[in-house]
This record gives C-alpha cells, sequence and structure tokens, in this order.
C-alpha cells in the first residue's frame, strides 16, 4: 500500500515526531533519515521499529522490519533533508545512566554544560567520534539528543557514542569518584594552555555555552584551561573549540 495522503494517521505521527521535542520523549522514539545514518543505527544496536520508504528515490538494501511505502510528495513532507535518500527509520531511544559508564585508564570524556543549538551539539559528537573521545557528558536534562538535526548534523555519530546526561553535582561526582583530571574551559590568571593539560591520564575537558561560558558552579573545581590563540578574537565557536580539545587528546595518546 502506498500512502499519499498528508492526512494519513502514521504521517501525521512521524511529522510530530520530528517537529516536537516533548512528543518525542513521552513516545520513547526517535526518527532517523539516510542510509548511512539508519545503517549506523541499527549497527550500534538501536531497536528500529519500522521504516518509510519511496521508491523513486530509495536506492539501497529494503530493511526486513515494516516497511511502508511513500509517494514523492509525502517523503519530501516528512524529510528534513528534502528528498535525500529515501529512506527514514523510527527507532526506539536508549536510556543511559551515567554510573553505568566503565572509563578506561586513559579515558578522555568531553563535558559541556548545556548547548543552545542542536547542529552544534551534532558537530560536537562528530568530533568526539572521530578523535576517539571516550563519553559526551551533558549538563542540561533539556537537550535533546534525539533532535533530527542533532542526527543529521553528527552524520549518525551520535550512535556510536556513549553519550550521557547529568546535572552538574553528579557530573562532578562521577568525575572525582573516577580520579579525572578535571580541566575547565575558565580563563583566568591560573589558565594553563591546553597543550600542557595531560590527556594520557583519565582527563575531562568542561565547556559552557557561547554566551556565557562554564556556570559558578565549577569554579574553583578544576584547573583552568584555554586553547592558545594569537589573533585579534579571544573566543571560538563551541564546536570547534571543542574539536581542537579533542584532537590534542588523541594526539597525546599516540605520544
Amino acid at each position: 500500500m502506498l500512502i499519499e495522503s498528508f492526512q494519513n494517521d502514521k504521517i501525521k505521527n512521524i511529522t510530530k515526531l520530528l517537529t516536537d521535542n516533548r512528543f518525542r520523549k513521552k513516545s520513547g522514539v526517535f526518527v532517523v533519515e539516510g542510509q548511512q545514518e539508519n545503517e549506523r543505527a541499527q549497527t550500534y544496536h538501536f531497536e528500529p521499529i519500522e521504516f518509510y520508504i519511496c521508491e523513486n528515490i530509495f536506492k539501497g538494501e529494503l530493511p526486513k522490519l515494516k516497511v511502508h511505502y511513500v509517494s514523492d510528495k509525502v517523503y519530501e513532507k516528512i524529510a528534513y533533508r528534502g528528498t535525500s535518500e529515501g529512506i527514514i527509520g523510527v527507532y526506539k531511544t536508549k536510556e543511559t545512566d551515567l554510573d553505568a559508564f566503565k572509563p578506561k585508564e586513559n579515558s578522555t570524556v568531553i563535558i559541556v554544560e548545556g548547548v543552545e543549538k542542536p547542529g552544534n551539539l551534532g558537530a560536537i559528537l562528530r568530533s568526539c567520534e572521530a578523535f576517539g573521545i571516550d563519553a559526551l557528558i551533558v549538563s542540561d536534562g533539556k537537550t535533546d539528543f534525539y533532535n533530527p538535526n542533532v542526527i543529521r548534523s553528527s552524520v549518525g555519530c551520535l550512535f556510536g557514542m556513549e553519550v550521557f546526561q547529568a546535572e552538574n553535582d553528579q557530573t562532578l561526582d562521577f568525575l572525582q569518584k573516577n580520579n579525572f583530571n578535571i580541566y575547565t574551559t575558565i580563563m583566568d590568571e591560573t589558565s594553563a594552555d591546553l597543550y600542557k593539560r595531560d590527556f594520557t591520564q583519565r582527563s575531562a575537558v568542561l565547556f559552557g555555552t557561547e554566551h556565557s561560558g562554564l556556570s559558578n558552579f565549577w569554579i574553583g573545581k578544576g584547573k583552568n584551561t584555554l586553547i592558545p590563540m594569537s589573533g585579534s578574537i579571544d573566543s571560538l565557536n563551541l564546536s570547534n573549540a571543542v574539536a581542537i580539545t579533542c584532537y590534542e587528546a588523541l594526539k597525546q595518546k599516540k605520544g
């Protein structure tokens, strides 16, 4: 059966999943668009529920689970990247407690105290995955990892990362219990350059929002660290700063 109507109940449901964060969280499912992203979700054992396929666009192997076929116009409506690749999957979300994370002796974690833009979070996930960061912790209960723009901008890197949400006090308690070196991106007279910090042991680097930086909670909780720059600008885009930090950690571990 080909779904051709925008008023179809399944199309209304998937449209709401794409646009309504609260509905997505309440439903416990999320939407993945694109062939590579769907392959990564299944590679990392996210449980698929159903798929929506536009046969005129999709060129890959059909999924073995429940498939709904949709017209070109319907697919264009539910695809947040227009007509790309012709496949959308619906998956169950995963809830992982921070205490379930078992860090290695030289684990590096990135902690962001809230990310204002989903695209930035996706870019951060992409850098963390690319440079071998062991976990990303977001100290903000409102952040939605399963926002379609996070998945899109991370190119599915979300699925292969250890990702956690925790409040500041829970995050600090975890870091202290597990003997992490805590590096806070706060600029003052005690700050040391990033490359002078030791990433060969357990380390955590904390970033605040682009607007106001880290909150007062983290003052005095770690060693203040900055990225050395020689231009007239004294700050970077959050995702760029995270990428530079991830690369420095990888470089040190490779000797």
